[in-house]
């Protein structure tokens, strides 16, 4: 039924009752003798000030990363596609941080403002699935052969060491637990498949992505840094000793009636009007984000 729906154009995982195939929970290719932007002294609490951070990613995981990184100091420009707008809900939780700007890179003039915008970055972070922006001549090896010194971090969903033809699939957090045996851990007394208590490959392989470009630009930069969430999952899946599902739900709803999120809420103001949301653990942003590509394509001064 996966592949029916596959070759459908739709999205489907079976649910499987052991773990998918193992997957690194980061991969590194660095780039000899060439360095980048490092990072220098800093505001308190602001590590990666004025470092530019050319943002590619869509939906969760990626935005959550340079949400985080705009939120401890770079400058972050989103790019998009005209063709593919993000849905406000989405944008409005991880616009955060950042600005965004739409292009359409098949369009000379907007692929010259592209171009320039990547000449002066220090980070790109793309999250489209393998092989979609090769096409483009924006894959990894591609920017970091004409910028050397640049650290490229690209995030999919199945991770490129996956069987073909998943390595090159879409796919998104729920998917990804159903394929690494998660759902089936989660299941209800009737067998029906479960889930975590929160899209936390998503959320943390976005965190991940973030510490891994922090310590690359700490290195000096030059580095192509691949995650996924099949990453993030196998390392859940595998590496934390005495993570028990069942111990992990019983947990979860211990006490559940009793937690207030109330402490944890905050109000800013943004393109989408006042927005009630979650704090940061890393700080406050200075305001909400701008409505989805109403942004200019261009660099803040440093």
């Amino acid at each position: 039924m996966q592949e029916l729906a596959y070759g459908a154009g739709g999205l489907a995982v079976a649910v499987a009752r052991g773990y998918g195939d193992p997957q690194p929970l980061v991969e590194t290719v660095r780039a000899a003798g060439v360095r980048g932007r490092e990072l220098g002294a800093a505001p308190p609490g602001r590590p990666v000030a004025g470092v530019r951070v050319l943002d590619l990613t869509r939906v969760i995981a990626g935005p959550v990363a340079t949400r985080t990184l705009g939120l401890l100091g770079a400058d972050v420009l989103r790019i998009d596609t005209p063709g593919l707008p993000e849905a406000d809900d989405a944008y409005a939780d991880t616009g955060f941080g950042k600005r965004s700007a739409v292009l359409d890179l098949a369009r000379a003039g907007d692929r010259a403002v592209f171009e320039d915008l990547l000449a002066r970055a220090d980070v790109v972070v793309t999250g489209y699935r393998p092989g979609a922006l090769e096409r483009h001549g924006l894959g990894a090896q591609d920017l970091l052969e004409r910028r050397p010194g640049l650290v490229v971090a690209e995030l999919c969903a199945w991770g490129r060491r996956a069987p073909q033809p998943w390595a090159g699939r879409r796919g998104f957090d729920s998917l990804v637990q159903a394929g690494y045996g998660i759902a089936a851990a989660y299941a209800g007394p009737d067998g029906t498949p479960g889930v975590l208590p929160a899209q936390a490959l998503d959320h943390g392989t976005g965190y991940l992505v973030a510490a891994g470009v922090m310590r690359a630009l700490a290195g000096g930069g030059g580095s192509g840094l691949r995650f996924s969430l099949a990453g993030t999952a196998s390392w859940l899946v595998r590496g934390l000793a005495g993570a028990r599902a069942e111990d992990a739900g019983s947990a979860g709803s211990a006490g559940a009636s009793e937690y207030s999120a109330e402490p944890w809420l905050r109000e800013a103001r943004s393109g989408y009007g006042v927005l009630r949301h979650a704090a940061s653990p890393f700080g406050e942003w200075a305001a909400g984000p701008s409505r989805w590509g109403t942004d200019r394509a261009v660099w803040l001064p440093r």
